[in-house]
């Protein structure tokens, strides 16, 4: 039986043109679902040279796996510099992953110098254990609407059931 393994191993490497990342994962390289994983890349040009954030405009975009081309996002979390291990201002980030299974993580970026670095995209698979699910809600969808409509009509409910005690207490009133 042959089996795919798409969790990413601690550290692992990716290269595109003359950039290459290792990426990291807090805690313990092992994302659970619902808790905040820190992620941060080594991002190193050719070389080994360390490449900092204020140097290049990178972007990070989750998706979840099996991934169709085109499709939105379903994370982009912004990045912040970092200090991890002996890097300083490496591109970093803090995701809470919705549910366990795998993710395509993308870094792309250019260089913030002109012609210091070209233009780049990185992807990492990492697969996030069970944890604690959570929604994270997708453009254009209604969040909360049948729970926002249950906090509504007991209100309504109670209005009406008011106004017409008090309609029966007029029209008892007007009898006698």
């Amino acid at each position: 039986m042959v089996t795919a393994n798409t969790q990413t191993l601690a550290h692992t490497v990716k290269i595109s043109e003359n950039v290459g990342a290792t990426i990291h994962l807090e805690p313990n390289d092992n994302p659970r679902a619902g808790e905040v994983t820190q992620i941060w890349f080594a991002l190193t040009q050719k070389g080994g040279k360390v490449i900092p954030l204020k140097d290049c405009n990178c972007q990070l975009a989750i998706y979840t796996e099996p991934h169709v081309t085109g499709e939105p996002a379903l994370i982009e979390p912004r990045l912040k510099s970092i200090q991890a291990e002996r890097y300083q201002d490496i591109p970093g980030a803090e995701v809470t992953f919705p549910k366990p299974g795998a993710y395509q993580l993308l870094l792309s970026g250019k260089t913030a110098i002109e012609g210091k670095i070209k233009p780049f995209e990185l992807q990492f698979v990492v697969t996030v254990a069970t944890g604690k699910a959570v929604d994270i809600p997708r453009p254009g969808q209604n969040i909360g609407r049948e729970e926002t409509t249950n906090r509504l009509a007991q209100p309504l409910i109670l209005l009406g059931f008011l106004l017409i005690s008090g309609c029966i207490v007029v029209f008892l009133k007007q009898i006698k």
